[in-house]
């Protein structure tokens, strides 16, 4: 199944800046993002950084990474990637996924059961993933996003309340998970590239406003979005100078293992 994988950056960022180009073991995190996902997909897919800066783009360009430069005022990420896709010149029926910059521990195997997904279900605008939550804590956390599936696995809501609501179960407060599992949405994202250039001029959703949630935009306007649920959890993203550090280790670690 061929597809593109895109992987937006920007150099700007509040809590971390020059977050892209943050060293792992002696390359730039946005291209161990990239080289991450190369190592476990087909050969013949295409992995492309879209970034906002020409520094981000020599980084990439140095470690033989494809790389283009999109403008630096896109509102969202979505308006990168739909710019990335007629630099591409990708064709409306052709597959994309959205691989963060900043998940260089991605498995590289959930990147593929995304774009599988899609394919999967003609009816479908989006894919994602999401897996089993097994904390309260989680449930009840309105940073953690939930999602609730229908029969053929498309999504009918996403949400940062806990879903589904366990009536009787819940009457006394949230003391044990209900059965089956609820599902944690993990933010990646395959698109139709079609339905990717006619997002951005989609109307914003009253329900998407109220949740800060981008993708319930594409659901409010009648498309659909198929879920593969993951077995586990994924890989740590980086979004503060702590996570960089515990990252760096992992991958200071791997490449002492490799030498030895």
């Amino acid at each position: 199944m061929g597809y593109t994988v895109l992987i937006p950056a920007r150099l700007a960022s509040t809590r971390l800046p020059n977050k892209p180009l943050a060293d792992l073991a002696g390359a730039p995190m946005v291209v161990r993002v990239a080289q991450r996902v190369r190592g476990g997909v087909p050969a013949a897919t295409r992995i492309v950084v879209a970034g906002d800066n020409p520094s981000i783009v020599q980084a990439c360009q140095n470690h033989g990474i494809e790389a283009i430069l999109t403008r630096e005022d896109h509102a969202s990420g979505s308006d990168r990637l739909a710019e990335a896709c007629d630099i591409l010149a990708l064709a409306d029926d052709a597959i994309v996924v959205n691989v963060q910059g900043d998940e260089p521990l991605i498995d590289p195997s959930l990147v593929q059961a995304v774009a599988g997904v899609l394919k999967a279900q003609p009816t479908a605008s989006m894919g994602t993933a999401a897996h089993a939550i097994d904390a309260v804590a989680d449930f009840v956390n309105p940073n953690v996003v939930k999602v609730v599936l229908d029969a053929t696995g498309l999504a009918l809501y996403f949400s940062r309340a806990p879903i589904a609501w366990w009536r009787d179960g819940f009457a006394q407060g949230v003391q044990i998970l209900p059965q089956p599992a609820p599902l944690r949405h993990i933010g990646i994202y395959a698109y139709r590239v079609g339905f990717l250039r006619l997002f951005p001029q989609l109307q914003q959703a009253p329900i998407e406003i109220t949740e800060a949630l981008e993708q319930l935009r594409a659901m409010w306007h009648g498309h659909r979005i198929a879920v593969y649920v993951s077995p586990h959890a994924p890989g740590p993203g980086v979004d503060t100078p702590e996570d960089l550090e515990r990252v760096r280790a992992v991958f200071l670690a791997e490449v002492g293992r490799s030498v030895s």
